[in-house]
């Protein structure tokens, strides 16, 4: 029971296996095995939680980073939806233009 209390907040197991001599108190080590998780991070893709859960994981990567990499981050999301807006648009008014005619 000692040793649950001796464990930071935060621990990552990978300082046993992957990141040995690392220090786990560093805030970049702990950065880095953070990283190392969200690489190697699999599931099923097909699904619409998989999916959704990429939309986050983009999101949170996206507001880690600064500068132009945020704007263009940022940008890429805009275009998206606003694509989305206007495949929605055409397919209302050719929808309308069948029922009326």
């Amino acid at each position: 029971m000692a040793e649950s209390a001796a464990v930071p907040p935060g621990w990552n197991p990978r300082f046993h296996e992957d990141l040995v001599g690392l220090d786990p108190y560093d805030p970049e080590a702990r950065a880095f095995a953070a990283h190392l998780d969200r690489m190697e991070h699999t599931g099923p893709t097909f699904t619409v939680e998989a999916c959704l859960d990429q939309v986050g994981d983009f999101a949170d990567s996206s507001n880690r980073l600064g500068g132009l990499r945020y704007w263009v981050s940022a940008l890429i999301a805009v275009l998206i939806v606003f694509g989305v807006i206007v495949t929605a648009w055409d397919i209302v008014t050719h929808a309308i233009a069948f029922l009326r005619g």
